[in-house]
């Protein structure tokens, strides 16, 4: 069978098609015990986090990650860890069979609690969410003394998901240990079925974390965007007054303040868009479960809409506030250099016209000039021709000198009159 011709293949064709398959979900069975852990990260600590999963799998004896793995799973003996790597952080997984002999006893053991300890205090980076999730069946377990035992009544928020083959509890708070907590009592769905609900849960806790990354720095800018917009106004107030002399410093005020109001939004934009990217993961994530409303219970999309409506709009203002501030700046440094402009052509036209009238003057001066000049060169020409007709009278010549001299002198100036004219035109004649 002869060799199929392919063509010249894309360097990364590969690598994007099997995008689709990056990440994805695993099989899970009840009862589990899910520790979940998000790293914010740059990028040295992301690549410090595979050194991090190397030193992990080289005490246990396993294979290594290449330089170029962005997500590994791995069984560790009785625990499971997942290690993926993002473009802002590093998420690390741990999961394992939960314990139900004691329950309802004591709170179910974490499956954070079966990771060395000094290694999981080590992981590269900040820690920016940290929960650990209890996937139960339902069959077996009630949600009422279980869901008192391990949250906070008072903040529970709870719905059923999966079109009603699940329920999820959580309280979004952060306990002792830590960790914020959510229990999935599941029921009737396939292990494929119930790893995709898991990992949607775990994202949706991931990205509402990162998702609010945008706050603090929208708050920040606020204060700053206050303070230019008071001295953008103050500027655009001392414009309208501004005489000629003030006209530099002005300018050189609004220059530093474009530059500031630049470099803040240069400083906050990947921020606030990264937000939105977030909020806009979370918004489908939370489509995804397939949540319907318990009996008394705000469910988990009604609560981020409440609660988390107020942040988003302040990104979302903060972002819009920037930019229309950049253009402000930008629309009155236009009209101030228009007006500086302005003014420059109106100095340079009185200039020209100072410059006709001098050179009006100079043509004056030089026509008077130029008579000086026929009657100096006349005069000299003449006493030449005086001492010729002296010189000349004893060989001959008829006329006296003084006869000579009088009929020399219009003769002479008219000469000299017509060369200077001459020399003029040939000097200012364009050329052709």
């Amino acid at each position: 069978m002869p060799a199929p011709i392919r063509p010249t293949q894309h360097p990364h064709r590969v690598m994007l098609h099997n995008e689709v398959h990056a990440r994805p979900p695993e099989a899970m069975s009840a009862p589990l015990a899910i520790a979940h852990v998000v790293m914010l990260a740059d990028a040295a600590e992301r690549e410090a986090s595979r050194a991090h999963v190397a030193e992990l799998l080289r005490d246990h004896h396993l294979a290594l990650p290449d330089a170029d793995s962005t997500h590994l799973r791995m069984d560790l003996g009785s625990l499971r860890m997942r290690w993926e790597l993002h473009t802002e952080f590093v998420s690390w997984t741990f999961m394992q069979p939960a314990a139900v002999d004691s329950l309802g006893e004591r709170e179910p053991a974490s499956a954070a609690d079966a990771v060395a300890h000094d290694w999981l205090a080590a992981l590269p980076g900040q820690c920016l969410c940290s929960l650990n999730l209890w996937v139960l069946p339902t069959h077996i377990f009630g949600s009422g003394a279980l869901v008192k035992q391990l949250l906070n009544e008072d903040r529970l928020v709870a719905s059923s998901v999966a079109g009603g083959h699940g329920e999820v509890y959580t309280d979004f708070a952060i306990h002792a240990d830590g960790f914020s907590r959510m229990l999935l009592l599941a029921g009737g769905m396939t292990p494929r079925r119930l790893g995709r609900l898991v990992q949607r849960l775990l994202e949706i806790e991931t990205y509402r974390m990162a998702a609010l990354l945008g706050l603090p720095a929208a708050r920040e800018a606020a204060r700053a965007l206050a303070l230019a917009e008071s001295e953008l106004a103050a500027l655009a107030q001392a414009i309208r007054s501004a005489r000629r002399d003030d006209e530099a410093a002005l300018l050189d005020r609004l220059t530093r303040l474009a530059g500031q109001v630049e470099s803040q939004y240069a400083a906050t934009q990947s921020r606030f868009s990264a937000s939105s990217a977030y909020f806009g993961l979370l918004d489908r994530r939370i489509r995804e479960i397939a949540e319907s409303r318990l009996a008394g219970m705000q469910t988990i999309g009604e609560f981020m809409d409440r609660r988390l409506s107020p942040a988003r709009s302040t990104c979302e203002w903060a972002a819009r506030r920037q930019d229309a501030l950049s253009q402000r700046v930008s629309r009155t440094s236009s009209l101030l250099r228009t007006r500086v402009e302005i003014e420059q052509q109106q100095s340079s036209q009185a200039l020209l016209a100072t410059m006709n009238q001098r050179q009006d003057l100079q043509l004056r001066m030089q026509s008077t000039v130029e008579g000086l000049s026929v009657a100096a060169i006349t005069y000299y020409v003449v006493g030449l021709v005086s001492h010729l007709a002296k010189a000349a009278q004893p060989l001959g010549w008829p006329l006296s000198p003084e006869s000579t001299v009088a009929g020399a002198i219009p003769v002479v100036a008219f000469g000299v009159w017509c060369a200077l004219r001459r020399l003029h035109h040939r000097v200012l004649r364009r050329p052709d």
